[in-house]
C-alpha cells in the first residue's frame, strides 16, 4: 500500500498536492510559480513536484513514474530556464512564468497528461 489512504486515488493525490502548494508552499517554491502553473489546464491534471525552487510534473500520484513536460528553473536575472524531460535538453529561456509553463505544456506527450 502506498501513502494513499483507503480509497484516495491518484487524482485525489494530485488535488491535495496542488492545494498544499497553493495554500502554503512558500517555503518550497515561489507562490507566483505555482499560480502560473495552475493556470494551465493540462498541468492541473498532473502531480506538481517542487525541489529547490524548481517546479516539475508527474503523472499519477507523484510517487511513481517519470516527470513529464519539463522543469521550470527561476534564474537570478528574473528570467526562467525550462529544461525538457530526461534526454530532451533545454526547451528555452523565457521572460515570464506564463511563457515557461506554455513550453512545459507544449512538450507534454500527445493524447493525454
Amino acid at each position: 500500500m502506498t501513502y494513499l489512504q483507503g480509497s484516495e486515488s491518484a487524482a485525489d493525490a494530485v488535488t491535495a498536492q496542488w492545494r498544499r502548494l497553493i495554500e502554503g508552499g512558500e517555503e518550497l517554491v515561489d507562490p507566483a510559480m505555482v499560480r502560473a502553473a495552475y493556470e494551465q489546464p493540462r498541468l492541473r491534471n498532473l502531480y506538481p513536484g517542487v525541489s529547490h525552487g524548481i517546479m516539475f510534473f508527474k503523472q499519477g500520484d507523484g510517487l511513481s513514474g517519470d516527470p513529464v513536460g519539463g522543469y521550470v528553473y527561476p534564474r537570478e536575472d528574473g528570467r526562467f530556464w525550462v529544461r525538457g524531460p530526461l534526454g530532451v535538453g533545454s526547451l528555452g529561456e523565457v521572460d515570464t512564468l506564463e511563457e515557461a509553463f506554455a513550453l512545459v505544456v507544449a512538450s507534454l506527450p500527445e493524447g493525454g497528461e
